[in-house]
């Protein structure tokens, strides 16, 4: 397992600036093996009704999904995501959503994560389920 997601084999760090995540004021907080914590801006991934976007939701959940997939492969396979899944249990309107992640399953081959997404009243407005593909990571 890696220590930060900055760690991750194959990872371009220098096109950082051109990430979703960077576009969307995602910033991961915590990691580590069981426990995954990112937040995001309302502001800025609103919707035309002033709701937060539910696609901005499963942005924030795959990042997560996805980074916590990687650290549990790495190093010697990559995670790219298989299937995510969105409940949208509320809207939000303003503030930060913080988006935390734990695994469900961590295999050899797949590994699935759940995804809570509340808002600043810690109020439940997503819940998300990621299911990784772990291939083998390229030789060097």
């Amino acid at each position: 397992m890696t220590s930060a997601p900055e760690d991750m084999p194959g990872a371009d760090h220098d096109a950082d600036h051109e990430q979703l995540t960077s576009k969307l004021g995602i910033e991961i907080t915590h990691w580590d093996a069981d426990r995954l914590v990112g937040t995001m801006p309302v502001k800025g991934n609103r919707q035309p009704y002033g709701l937060l976007h539910g696609g901005a939701n499963a942005v924030l959940a795959e990042t997560l999904g996805s980074v916590a997939a990687a650290m549990h492969a790495a190093p010697e396979r990559l995670a790219v995501g298989l299937e995510l899944s969105c409940t949208h249990h509320r809207g939000v309107t303003e503030g930060v959503v913080t988006g935390v992640c734990t695994p469900i399953h961590r295999g050899r081959s797949t590994a699935t994560y759940e995804i809570a997404i509340t808002d600043e009243q810690g109020r439940r407005a997503c819940t998300a389920r990621l299911t990784c593909f772990l291939k083998d990571a390229p030789k060097a």
